[in-house]
């Protein structure tokens, strides 16, 4: 048989995504507490994949009109993170969104987004420590990132 995109619920993918998605799992990243839609990519029955689609992190770009991919895990199964990817854009597009973004470690090399036809930012975003003296935040990774864009996405510069 071949990947099936599948629908899940947000209480089913929270949990899944918590122990699959590799910087989770060790601690690296706080888990996801809530998003707008979740789907998932099956093989043979069994969930291999989940996608978590959200509100953007980032003040900036929550205006309504853009999506953020905050979350893909998935068990390594080939070809089901780019599925993933391709579906959140094809649903965001589908629903009205103007934008949908993702962001990934400057470290990992986004062969999946690059599959699903993702358009990488060519600005780099530096880590910074969500702790502010007026919002305490515990600290969990500080890395920096590449920002990628759904290639359908009407593109905006983030607020400096």
């Amino acid at each position: 048989m071949s990947l099936r995109l599948r629908p899940i619920t947000l209480k089913a993918a929270v949990p899944w995504v918590r122990d699959h998605h590799r910087h989770e799992r060790c601690g690296r990243q706080r888990p996801v507490v809530g998003g707008l839609w979740a789907h998932a990519v099956e093989l043979n029955g069994r969930i291999c994949g989940v996608a978590i689609v959200g509100r953007p992190v980032a003040r900036m770009f929550d205006d309504g009109w853009t999506g953020e991919v905050v979350r893909v895990a998935t068990d390594g199964t080939r070809n089901a993170c780019s599925m993933l990817y391709a579906a959140a854009s094809r649903a965001a597009r589908a629903l009205g969104y103007l934008r949908l973004l993702t962001y990934i470690l400057a470290s990992e090399p986004g062969t999946s987004l690059r599959a699903a036809g993702w358009v990488r930012d060519e600005e780099l975003i530096r880590g910074q420590q969500w702790h502010r003296p007026s919002r305490p935040r515990q600290q969990v990774l500080v890395e920096d990132r590449q920002r990628w864009w759904a290639p359908w996405s009407l593109r905006m510069e983030a607020a400096a």
